[in-house]
């Protein structure tokens, strides 16, 4: 366990020196102060309280859809850069099994989009509380902790997704392609395809739980509870095959 917490100490450390690594919250806070500032000037009607402002920027159709996207980017050079500088060679010849390299670097890249979720709802409170100074409002701190919960949920998914890309082509460019492609594609194709039933099964047509509060679910018939575990049988075909793959796969 000791040996294994140094791991996951280590890909931190790795990631937090790359230069992207702070970026990303620099662009959290920069749009938070632009929306906030925005809100200011114009004063739209239905958002006068804090929690309103909150909740409503940190959705995945508003300022939340950066969150997953920033955390793809994270997820997809994890391994790829290792193989693209050749430090894979290094990293393997430590007295680690694969299987933990490969978790703690998995592990690290959900925790870093974990951080980047906190971070961008600290920034909307902060924010709302600038423009509103409190109040009260439509929303509740219930909506606001449920938008969190499937921001959360939807970004943990495209970084395992944009994760298991990356080990399969060992391509940052393809991982980063894929997974920003998957999200922004992902909706459309379930809305075209959505007459079918079939379609209930699709990873896309489950990985925005926050539609089960407003009941516009794509395809009737699903609920939170399916859409959970589809997601979770999902999640465990994508670290199965990354797993599977770097194991077996030879680094000379």
């Amino acid at each position: 366990m000791r040996n294994f917490s140094g791991l996951l100490i280590n890909e931190w450390l790795k990631l937090s020196k790359k230069k992207s690594f702070f970026v990303a919250y620099a662009i959290l806070a920069v749009v938070f102060a632009i929306l906030a500032f925005a809100f200011y000037k114009l004063s739209p009607d239905g958002l006068n309280s804090t929690v309103d402002f909150a909740t409503g920027t940190i959705m995945l159709q508003a300022a939340g859809q950066l969150v997953p996207v920033l955390a793809v980017l994270a997820a997809a050079g994890s391994v790829t850069q290792e193989y693209r500088y050749g430090t894979i060679k290094f990293l393997l010849i430590r007295a680690q099994s694969r299987h933990k390299i490969l978790a703690s670097k998995y592990i690290v890249s959900v925790l870093y989009a974990l951080t980047l979720v906190v971070t961008a709802a600290v920034f909307a409170v902060v924010a709302g509380y600038i423009v509103y100074g409190g109040g009260a409002g439509e929303s509740t701190w219930t909506d606001f902790l449920s938008n969190i919960a499937s921001l959360a949920v939807y970004s943990i998914v495209f970084v395992t997704l944009t994760f298991m890309i990356g080990i399969l082509t060992k391509s940052n460019g393809a991982a980063i392609g894929i997974g920003i492609f998957s999200m922004m594609v992902g909706s459309l194709l379930v809305m075209l395809l959505s007459r079918y039933s079939i379609t209930k099964y699709l990873l896309f047509a489950n990985t925005d739980l926050s539609v089960y509060r407003s009941d516009a679910v794509p395809v009737e018939g699903m609920t939170l509870a399916f859409s959970i575990v589809i997601l979770l049988v999902y999640m465990a075909l994508f670290l199965s095959v990354s797993f599977a793959v770097f194991k077996k796969r030879d680094i000379a």
